[in-house]
């Protein structure tokens, strides 16, 4: 192979490893880019709530239909000792079953053991899909 060729490989290679760079900095973005998809309208629909693990690296429990004035979502894990809470509809409050915290629909502590507030994120649906983004 003489010189030129393989320089010409070389630039070649060089510019083909970087095009999804290239690509992905010219696309356009929207008005929505600190947005995440985290599922359809159908699937909050059918349960009235929305449980997504590792979103992108916490859990996220979004409660409410396409109906709702507001959505409600939060980091699920309750700030006390890390369980799983759950949304009561009735009272619309969020209660840890492991110790019996109770969090109002803002994620504000009602009642211990826990003292931290859960975390809470805006949501929104668009397009038939729910969308969260971290406050």
């Amino acid at each position: 192979m003489k010189r030129r060729e393989l320089i010409n490989w070389v630039g070649l290679g060089a510019i083909a490893s970087s095009l999804p760079i290239a690509i992905a900095a010219c696309t356009a973005k929207t008005a929505s880019e600190d947005w995440q998809i985290v599922g359809t309208v159908a699937d909050l629909d059918k349960n009235g709530e929305l449980l997504v693990k590792n979103w992108p690296t916490v859990n996220v429990l979004v409660v409410g239909t396409s109906q709702s004035a507001n959505l409600i979502a939060v980091d699920p894990t309750c700030t006390h000792a890390g369980c799983t809470v759950t949304w009561q509809t009735e009272g619309e409050q969020f209660n840890c079953r492991c110790h019996g915290a109770e969090y109002s629909a803002d994620g504000n502590v009602k009642r211990g053991p826990a003292t931290e507030p859960l975390k809470s994120y805006t949501a929104k649906i668009e397009n038939n899909s729910v969308l969260v983004k971290p406050n």
